[in-house]
């Protein structure tokens, strides 16, 4: 009886590090990236899930579809939930250097 006791107990602990090593941590990223999206202002520069930069020209929240410009004249409809984070040239110029630094 104190065997199935103490494999109940490990279990969890097991079952509570997966949950805050990895369910946690995935449910705040979702969380920051949903209140990014709710912040979004049209005019805003920001980089889809694709890796595509454009810029918002309208959002409609009630149907979570957003118009994103991405090129002069070619503006093509994404949802929302796809718009990952602001575009900063300065961030992924240091990003890009970093990466490379590291293949050498």
């Amino acid at each position: 009886m104190e065997e199935i006791a103490f494999v109940g107990l490990l279990l969890l602990l097991g079952l509570g590090a997966y949950w805050s090593m990895v369910i946690f941590p995935r449910q705040r990223e979702f969380q920051k990236q949903q209140q990014y999206v709710r912040s979004l202002q049209e005019g805003d520069e920001m980089i889809t899930f694709g890796g595509i930069i454009g810029r918002v020209l309208k959002i409609e929240a009630d149907k979570g579809i957003a118009q994103v410009e991405i090129a002069d004249g070619v503006i093509v409809r994404v949802v929302t939930a796809s718009l990952l984070r602001p575009y900063d040239p300065a961030e992924l110029a240091v990003s890009a250097q970093q990466t490379a630094a590291q293949q050498e």
